[in-house]
């Protein structure tokens, strides 16, 4: 007989009471204030067991977590038990104030646990047994998980094995429930890595157009460079020509032309700039992807060396326009000087002419 204070709180086992079933679940309660939503009274699965008092004739539910008994029910025939899904299942005691709630591993274990609390809730329709004592009617031989063999010392030693028992499946659950976290948490890796992958691939298909868009840029630019070189050949002939003192006619013509080239490369110094500017602006857009950083980065010094190089070729045209004008300049210098002289000689030959005249 079962004679012992079980727990620190007020459940006491009588003379009588045994364990007749016993199974596993997570116990929770209805919240007192919504009666809404369902708290946790286990951090994990407990022993659920149905007690029989063979002196009241009386039904309980019990269930125990380590020093807190957390399940102290008596059934009566009023009560009903509502299965609420495949594994899970409730029922409320008036008594004690409260819906009890269950959650099994599998929708077997809970199918026996309702079969057993509708055999017990018919057996209490009797009412109380007037002899006092003798076994419970039609379920006493039914218990699943503990066999008793008319002893107190055997019952001692039956609930210590069941503790242990006990304490071995709450680790074995506790172990299984972090497997079932960990799984869960790699499903939502497993979500997150495909979502970079697809950023990325989105990324790559980004680069490539950019690149592409780079790749006609630099044509653009090569058949510019041509154009800048087949002028440098025009301006040198051109040179050349006023070297060899062609005329002063073509004089103005040049330096309207090296004015008008002048403004061209202007143009397309700010040209050169502003695309410059928007390849800054997409590498700072583009700072979260190191690939394509160093693919703008690429195309920014290929552009700024391009600048230079219109800068410097900028320079050189206007420094071959200034010595156009000293050269013009110095020309019209020369012809006046010539212009001067060529009077000098008329009017010496005028003179002498005018002299043999007289003499004659």
């Amino acid at each position: 007989m079962i004679v012992e204070l079980i727990c620190s709180s007020t459940l006491h086992f009588t003379m009588g009471e045994q364990p007749i079933f016993t199974t596993r679940a997570h116990v929770f309660r209805i919240d007192p204030v919504s009666k809404k939503n369902w708290l946790p009274s286990s951090k994990q699965a407990v022993n659920i067991s149905y007690f029989y008092d063979n002196t009241k004739n009386i039904y309980r539910i019990i269930s125990v977590d380590g020093s807190k008994a957390i399940i102290n029910s008596t059934i009566n025939p009023s009560m009903s038990f509502t299965k609420t899904s495949q594994k899970f299942g409730q029922w409320s005691d008036s008594k004690a104030s409260t819906v009890y709630g269950l959650g099994f591993s599998t929708e077997a274990e809970l199918n026996k646990f309702v079969e057993k609390f509708n055999e017990v809730k018919e057996a209490t329709k009797g009412g109380p047994s007037e002899k006092g004592s003798g076994e419970p009617p039609n379920i006493v031989n039914s218990h699943v998980h503990h066999d008793r063999t008319g002893s107190g010392s055997s019952n001692d030693s039956s609930n210590v094995v069941m503790v242990t028992s006990a304490a071995k499946d709450s680790q074995l659950k506790y172990e299984n429930d972090r497997l079932k976290i960990a799984l869960a948490q790699s499903s939502a890796n497993a979500k997150k890595w495909e979502l970079e992958l697809q950023t990325l691939k989105n990324n790559n298909a980004r680069l490539t157009t950019a690149l592409q868009e780079s790749t006609a840029n630099v044509e653009e630019w090569k058949k510019q460079l041509s154009a800048y070189k087949e002028d440098n050949a025009r301006l040198k002939k051109r040179n050349s020509d006023l070297e060899t003192g062609q005329g002063e006619s073509s004089l103005l013509q040049d330096k309207n032309d090296l004015q008008q080239q002048l403004q061209a490369l202007s143009l397309a110094h700010k040209t050169k700039e502003k695309e410059t500017h928007e390849l800054h602006l997409r590498l700072e857009a583009a700072a979260h992807n190191q690939m394509e950083q160093s693919q703008l980065r690429i195309m920014l010094q290929n552009s700024d060396s391009q600048v230079g190089d219109l800068e410097t070729q900028l320079a050189m045209t206007t420094q071959q326009l200034e010595d156009e004008r000293e050269r013009n300049q110095q020309k019209s210098q020369d012809l006046s000087s010539i212009h001067n002289q060529l009077a000098d000689v008329i009017k010496q030959a005028s003179t002498l002419h005018q002299a043999l005249g007289e003499q004659l």
